[in-house]
This record gives structure tokens, sequence and C-alpha cells, in this order.
């Protein structure tokens, strides 16, 4: 991982580690001291301290023996109340102390009663001496008794904290938050493809073309130019120039761009990078287990204790009942699943796009024409399932389809066959803290039809994708589909609440697209017409669903639209739905070809939302989509160019994705990745993508108040760990990253496609109750011969080869190679090769397979 620069003062002050001095002579007209007895002269007068400990003066500086055994920071407090704090006052806080265990505190200015809202947070890592530590902020709201709070619990030990001149003085100088942009050329700090789009931004008040040059690692020049001025970005507020220097297609590292006197982060060209990241945004499932030791053999860095599992202080998900808000008289295991982001809550429908698209990974690698299932195999991760002779994206997603599974309302209960919507803690915990470490009780909260639709669509397609590895667990799925399905048709108004406490609401009253989407996942998996007629007579079935803001879990008809686009099926107008894919497509590549930064969104507001970089991913989902039904690579090379933005090419020059870039977010939004609050903890593992900036300024969390007033929409992100409307982590952006990385991972160098030199016919002759008979005629369409071919393909769902005639075949999983016999090895230009099999059907329906490859190459 490359080194990370030392980030800008934050607007909240920067911390300072001073040798303690003596305060100069107060003047008459200096501002008043807030805090009473601040140097403890007068012992512990105005102070006070939670009934665990006791408040200890000596020789002017307070200790207290902090307990350990504490699970959040607050229960166990030093504070002071009645200070009086006026809004739009910037005030200078500052206090002396030391720590014997080099504990975080968090340090507060604050609402003295619930909800508690803050003024000031920081939580600066104490060491073993006495140092200063000064922030500057502005208050926010009139508060005539405020709090003064010093946090100090949530350690597993016992330690000392000693305390001294605390003060809190008005009058100072409003701060303002820079952050550090570094260079004004800004690249795709991973690399490039070598065959593939090269583009860059330049900041600059320049109004005309510049001269650029590229140099290598050596310093040499290898390319020159001159730059393309693009005038106002209104996203970013700057003026800018783009650099194009595609014809540079010599692989290598530590490339650099310099334009208008600034030379760029250096960068590589070459496929490799993205093969890492897709493996990275993978594995980052695993670490966000629960219910699971994670192991740190499998995981370097961040073992850790299963969490959630019933021992003290945890109180487990293994029998979990419903919140007093919608009782019930069961209690329902929910253990395992994923953490849905940086806090210990699991949510259906968030979990459901999640999964339903690391299954997509898996599902796309044997259907496009780029993919590759060699890569997404067993073995390929580093998970506690490699070797099971199961594909290990699958045994990452069957982790989260159990929890879902579980969420199910039991037969014989009211709304039998609905989903809970979410379970988490009744309230919420402070950070940082271990998920093993969490003492709160856990409620299910309601079911809504929002859940039950995304198991039903979810568990269908895991019918499809666990079949040919696990026919149980496949029949498990979709007797839960069927279910869910017949639930929510009979429950189709239940509407998950906004707001609560300890958890998101993940509130949605619109649901036509959750029918939509769940419909089209049982069509592929039973190609039942039931579910054809639900997914033909839904209005969303002919509406362009493909908006300008983009899809994400609370939008998932773009979801149903993808699958019956590519999953293959007998569906009358899948012609028409493969062409809205591409139709819809069209717009996102316009916008990354029109914006100087290569943005692929572009919300009609103007506003960035929150998960923005999400948006952005899921809008590259649809290009790259495009590409494999159409293989124009205007969408190939869209989809590249827009990755670029994720990566650095954006106005802040910062890669969203941990560990992947010169500058890049690691402070994302986490109760265990929480380096910045505790050194002794891990930050984010790489391939974390960041939300990324939000500009909806009713959605922001008090840093985001604090620091980012009037920003432009890309400056509208702070990289720090409270920040959890811009810089959260969550399940289902890391989700969107591992299908687009996935997607660039599979283009290789991104040369243009090779023209095809071979057609099949694949036909099915005859079918019977459990069996069909097929023929499939390889053509050699090239100028050559073949000497020697085998055929490759994977079934669309759960058929296996019983017996074949005219070749050699063998099937792993869903991937099926016929190989050539001597007699038939050689096929002349412009001949063909005949073959037969027999096969078994499973359950659903018998679609025939669309993608083939020829010793190796794609027939189209």
């Amino acid at each position: 991982m490359s080194p990370r620069r030392t980030p800008a003062v934050l607007g909240t002050a920067a911390l300072l580690a001073l040798p303690l001095a003596a305060p100069p002579p107060a003047l008459a007209d200096e501002p008043v001291e807030q805090i009473v007895n601040g140097d403890f002269s007068d012992g512990t007068t105005g102070w006070w301290g939670t009934p665990q400990i006791e408040l200890t003066v000596t020789d002017g500086v307070l200790c207290v023996e902090v307990p350990g055994g504490t699970a959040d920071p607050w229960e166990v407090i030093v504070g002071q109340n009645d200070v009086p704090i006026v809004a739009g006052e910037s005030y200078t806080f500052s206090f002396s102390a030391s720590g014997t265990a080099s504990r975080p505190v968090r340090a507060l200015v604050q609402e003295a009663v619930d909800p508690w809202r803050t003024e000031f947070d920081e939580r600066p890592v104490l060491t073993q001496d006495m140092a200063v530590y000064e922030y500057v902020f502005t208050a926010g709201a009139d508060h005539d008794s405020a709090q003064v709070a010093f946090q100090i619990g949530g350690s597993a030990y016992p330690w000392t904290l000693c305390l001294d001149d605390v003060s809190l003085l008005g009058g100072a100088e409003p701060p303002v938050y820079e952050p550090d942009t570094g260079p004004r050329v800004r690249v795709n700090q991973v690399g490039y493809l070598p065959q593939g789009p090269k583009n860059a931004t330049v900041v600059t008040d320049a109004a005309d073309p510049l001269p650029w040059s590229l140099a290598d690692a050596d310093g040499t020049v290898v390319a020159e130019g001159d730059t393309v001025p693009g005038g106002l970005d209104a996203t970013s507020g700057q003026n800018v120039h783009t650099i194009d220097f595609g014809h540079v297609t010599a692989p290598g590292e530590g490339y650099t761009l310099t334009a208008d006197g600034e030379t760029s982060h250096p960068f590589g060209i070459g496929a490799d990078p993205y093969r890492a990241l897709a493996t990275d945004a993978l594995e980052f499932y695993y670490t966000q287990r629960s219910g699971i030791e994670i192991l740190d053999e499998i995981a370097p860095g961040y073992g850790r204790a299963a969490g959630h599992v019933g021992v003290a202080p945890n109180q487990g998900d293994t029998e979990v009942t419903c919140h007093t808000s919608a009782p019930c008289d069961y209690a329902l295991d929910v253990s395992g699943g994923w953490y849905d982001a940086g806090d210990h809550g699991k949510y259906v429908v968030n979990g459901g796009i999640s999964v339903h698209q690391l299954m997509s990974v898996y599902e796309r690698a044997h259907t496009a024409p780029t993919g590759d299932p060699g890569r997404v195999g067993d073995s390929t991760l580093a998970v506690p399932e490699r070797g099971n002779g199961v594909p290990d994206v699958l045994d990452e997603a069957r982790w989260q389809m159990e929890f879902l599974l579980s969420m199910q309302v039991p037969a014989g209960e009211e709304l039998a066959g609905m989903a809970h919507h979410k379970v988490h803690d009744e309230r919420w915990t402070g950070l940082p803290l271990m998920p093993a470490a969490d003492p709160q009780p856990r409620y299910l909260h309601a079911p809504s039809t929002a859940a039950t639709l995304n198991l039903a669509a979810t568990a269908a397609q895991c019918s499809r994708v666990f079949a040919p590895y696990d026919d149980a667990f496949a029949a498990t799925c979709l007797t839960a589909a069927e279910t869910a399905w017949d639930a929510a048709v009979a429950h189709p108004d239940r509407y998950a609440e906004a707001g609560g406490e300890g958890g998101g609401p993940y509130n949605d009253d619109e649901i036509a697209d959750e029918f939509y989407w769940a419909a089209a996942e049982l069509y592929l998996a039973t190609g039942a017409a039931e579910y054809e007629e639900a997914v033909t007579s839904s209005e969303l079935h002919t509406a362009d669903v493909f908006t300008a803001d983009g899809f994400d879990w609370k939008w998932t008809a773009p979801l149903g639209r993808l699958q019956l686009a590519t999953v293959p099926s007998g569906l009358a107008d899948r012609d028409a739905v493969r062409a809205s894919v591409v139709e819809g497509a069209g717009q996102y590549a316009d916008a990354v070809a029109a914006h100087p930064y290569g943005l692929a969104y572009a919300p009609e507001s103007g506003v960035f939302a929150w998960g923005s970089n999400n948006l952005v991913l899921n809008n590259l989902v649809v290009v790259a989509t495009a590409y494999d039904i159409d293989g124009d690579v205007r969408f190939r090379d869209a989809v590249l160019e827009g990755v670029d933005y994720l990566l650095g090419r954006n106005a802040l020059n910062n890669s969203y994705v941990t560990g992947y870039g010169t500058a890049y977010s690691e402070n994302q939004h986490s109760r265990w990745y929480a380096n910045q609050l505790d050194p002794s903890l891990p930050g984010p593992p790489p391939g974390t993508v960041s939300g990324g900036p939000n500009s909806d300024t009713g959605t922001w969390d008090p840093v985001a108040q604090a620091n980012l007033g009037g920003c432009a929409p890309q400056f509208c992100y702070i990289d720090h760990i409270d920040s959890w409307a811009t810089n959260e982590l969550t399940i289902n952006w890391n989700s969107t990253l591992a299908w687009v990385s996935a997607f660039v991972a599979d283009q290789g160098d991104a040369a243009p496609p090779a023209e095809s030199s071979c057609e099949v016919d694949y036909r099915v002759h005859g079918t019977w109750d459990g069996g069909f008979n097929t023929q499939v005629v390889v053509r050699n369409t090239g100028g050559e011969a073949l000497t020697g071919w085998e055929l490759g393909w994977s079934f669309p769902g759960s058929q296996t080869v019983r017996n074949h005639w005219s070749t050699d075949l063998t099937q792993s999983g869903r991937t099926v190679t016929a190989h050539s016999l001597d007699w038939n090895a050689r096929i002349g230009a412009g001949a063909e090769a005949t073959f037969g099999f027999v096969g078994s059907t499973g359950p659903g329906p018998n679609a025939s397979p669309e993608r083939f490859t020829l010793n190796g190459s794609v027939c189209r």
C-alpha cells in the first residue's frame, strides 16, 4: 500500500502536543473563561464523575482510576455542566492530559440532556506524558448550560487518566477547513489499462491550452501534448483542462504527468492492479461477517472474536425477540450475515442488493463475453471455505443468504413468510466498539413488504447459482423465495417506519420496483407463467428505469431489468429488454464523455446524494452490461474512464478506495476499523470504498456541518471516521465496487476485441420430464483450419450432462467443455463439426447457454 498524505487541519482544529507552559497574565479585554476551576486549584469544585470513579486532585492535577470492562466511551465520564455557549461564536478548547494506557479519550462540548447534540467532538489518543491538546470550533447553537465531557470508558483494562488546565475561551479565529488536494494534475492513481483510454484533469486558471508531458519512472519524457480547456466545472467549482494520453500503451509503474508547473501523483499502466482490486473488494466481506471468529491467518491484522454469539458482555443474535413497537411471541436465531456498515446492525433491504451483486459477479463470469469463470472459482479468495468445491464468491454470498433466510417469519405465525426488516441494537453504540464487546440488547424489527421482496429476489437467484453445487440449499432458497413472494402479494403495503434508535431506518414506501425485481428473479429461476405475467404486466417493465440519479437499495427496478437482459431465458420480449439497457447506458456514457473528471453521475438536481460513489459505480454497472450485450467499445471505455474518478481523478485528488493510490480514504466510519480513534485497531481493509461526496446538507453529520459549509458537490467530503454522511463504508457500496472491478479485471489490457472466428448452433431437439436432447454445431468462420478444438460454455441453471457422442464432454459445476476426438479434430476454414449430448434438467427452466468459447476465444 502506498503512503497516505497527512490530512489538512480539520475545522474542529489541529491537535497539538506541546510542553505545558504557564499562561500569560490575563488582560482586561480578553474573553471570559467558561470553565470553572479548570486548573483544579480548588480541588474538584465544578467537576463531576460517573458513579464508578473517584475524582482525585494532587498538586493541581485531576487523576482518575478508570475501570476496565466497559464497552462504550460514555460509560465513564468526567464532566462539567452549566457551560454557556453562543451560536456563531468560535471557541478555543484546550486541556492537558495523559493516559497510562495510551488510550483514546472522547472530548465533547455538547447539550447536557438527551439528544446530547454536540458542538465539539474530538478523540485524541493520550500518551503517558502530559501534553497540551488545543482545538478551535464554531458553535452552531445557543446553550445556556452546555456540558464539557471527557468520555473515558470503552476499555477492557483499567488505566489512569490525568487532566489539567481545562479551558474554553471565546473570541477565537473561526476555523476554516482546507482539504489537502495535492498536485493540480489529477489522474487515476492506481493505473490505466495499456490499450484503454487514459485521461487526466488539470486544475488551472489558464484559458488557453497548456503544454503537458508524460514521464516514466526514470524521469524520461515519453509523450507530450497540449491540454484541452474545459472551462468551469459546476460539480467542483474549478476551472479545468483535460489531457488525453491514450496513445501511450507501454506497461510500467511510476509514470507521472506534468502540466502548468504541477506533477501528478505516480500511476501505472497495466492490468494487474484491477485483478488485485477485484479480489480485495470481495475479501472485504469476510471481515464484515457476524457470528464467526475472524481469523488473523486468513485476514492478517483483522483477527477478532466472533460478534453477537451471546458470549458476555454480548447478548448475541441466537435468540432475538421482536421490538416492543411490533411485538411477537417468538424468537429467531438470526446469527451470521454481514454487518451492514460501520455499525453492528443487519438490514435485509441493504443486505439484499449486496448479496445479489456478489452472486451477479459469479453469474456475469459465466454469461458475459469477457467473463472468466476461472477467476471466480474455488480457492480464489481468502475465506475459511476455500477448497470445498464451491466458488469462493458463492461461499461468501451464502454466509449472507443464510442470515436473510433466518429473518423470515416462521410458518404458523402472523405474517408467516414475510421477512423482518432488520435486526440491531436497542440504542446506538459508540466508536470504537468491537462486535464481541457490544453489550446492547438486540431486537427484530417489524416485517416489511420491501424486505420480503428482497428475500424473494435474492433467494430465487440463490436457487439458480447454488444448484450445481448444493441442490438441497438451492431448493431451500427457492421454497423461501416463493413463500416470500406469496406473503408480499398478500401484504403489499407493510412499510418500514422512518426514524428509530440504534440502527438506520431503511424506510421505503414505493415498492413496485421490488415487486418487479423479485418477479424477474423468480421467473428466471422457475420459468413459471405466474412470474412471467408479474414481470410483463408491471408498468416498470417498459418504463425508463435508468434514471439520472442512478439506482441503489431503494430503487431496485434496474436490477430486474439487468437480470432479464443477461440471464438466458425464454422471455418473449427479451430483445427489447436488452435494447433498453443499451439505451439507458447511453446517458451514463454520455455523462462520462462530457464531464472533465469522467464522472458517470449527473443527478438532475445537481445535488450529490449520500453514497454518491455507490451511485457512480451502479451507473457503471449499467454501462458495463451494455458492453456485455452489444460489444460497443464506447461502453467499455466509458466504464474504464468512469473508474478513474473513484481512484483519484476527482476534485479532491483522492482515491476513495482504501489501499489504492497515493492519497486514499482510510478513516471510513466504522466501530472496529477505527485506527483513527485507537491506534491498536486496524483501519479499513484494502479494497474498501468510501461513500464519497454528499452535498445533501439535510443528511450531514456534525463533522460535515462543522467543516463543509458552502462546498461544491465534489468537495462535500471529509476523510474522518465521525463523518458517516460522507465517509461511511457499507456492504452495498462494496458490492458494486466488486462487480465493476471484476468487469475491469476481465478486460485484460483493453485491446480491441478480436474478430470472432467461430459460430455455435446449440439446439435442444427434445425435452421430457427431467431430461433433454441437444445437438451442437461448431462452425469455423476464420480463414485457417483448426486442428484440435475445445468448446466451452456454462449452463444457465442446474443442467448436467448425462451422456454424449462425437465429443468428449466434461463438466465442473455449471461449466462444460467439449473436447474434439481424433477423427473430428480438424475443422477446415468454413467447415463445421457436430456433436450431441443428453442432459438432465433439474429444477427450473432449461434455458440455453449464450456464451461459447472455442479454444479460449469467444464465438460471437
